[in-house]
């Protein structure tokens, strides 16, 4: 069975490979693209099926590991695994369903890949927040508690930049956004790890109430 450890390391992985492909995807788009006005999403659908999109599936994976690892910690729900279930599936979604072309009209597609980047953007810091409150992981709960924090403000900062702001600086508002919670996702894979292959939670050790000790040892 695979261990905690060894879900980190892919889910670690799979972030490194996302930022690698976010990295490249915005470097062979047209120069007519301004990233600090358009979003990840309009770079995206300039290149359907490019390397954006591969990253973004790469992140929905690295969430998506991190779930039966959390469940293996205490062999209990530990509160965070449904809003990284939702984060992973608005992903995959929002890959899979372009947004419209820069300058055009959304279309009901461009409305279904928007709502599942909502949920993947508010889903992420409510999973943090969650994890630190049950200690799920110990000695990452002051960070998961302030990139939590910082990613609630950044996803204010791009409402109002989408609304009253007139999308001024919405595309700096949103790299920062991804970069804080793909920071969070890193943090609980890097605790996964250093747990290492032999570290048991509280239900996995002797005498705690969720074993029940053999009749006669």
């Amino acid at each position: 069975m695979p261990t905690t450890r060894n879900h980190g390391l892919v889910a670690l992985g799979a972030i490194a490979l996302a930022a690698l492909l976010t990295v490249i995807g915005h470097l062979e788009v047209n120069d007519g693209l301004n990233p600090w006005s358009l979003t990840v999403s309009d770079f995206a659908v300039s290149d359907r099926g490019g390397v954006i999109d591969v990253a973004m599936v790469a992140l929905a994976v690295a969430a998506a590991v991190l779930i039966p690892a959390l469940r293996r910690v205490r062999r209990s729900r530990t509160g965070g695994e449904l809003p990284l279930a939702a984060a992973a599936g608005g992903l995959l979604l929002a890959a899979v369903v372009p947004t419209n072309e820069p300058g055009l009209p959304m279309d009901t597609a461009a409305y279904l890949h928007r709502y599942a980047s909502v949920v993947t953007f508010v889903a992420l810091p409510v999973g943090g927040w969650l994890l630190a409150r049950r200690d799920a992981l110990p000695g990452t709960a002051p960070w998961l508690r302030a990139l939590a924090l910082v990613s609630l403000a950044l996803a204010g900062a791009m409402i109002w930049s989408a609304y009253p702001g007139d999308r001024l600086l919405i595309g700096l508002a949103e790299r920062l956004l991804i970069l804080v919670e793909v920071g969070l996702l890193a943090v609980v894979a890097t605790a996964l790890v250093r747990r290492g292959p032999g570290s048991a939670g509280p239900a996995d050790r002797p005498g705690h109430p969720g074993l029940t000790p053999a009749r006669g040892a």
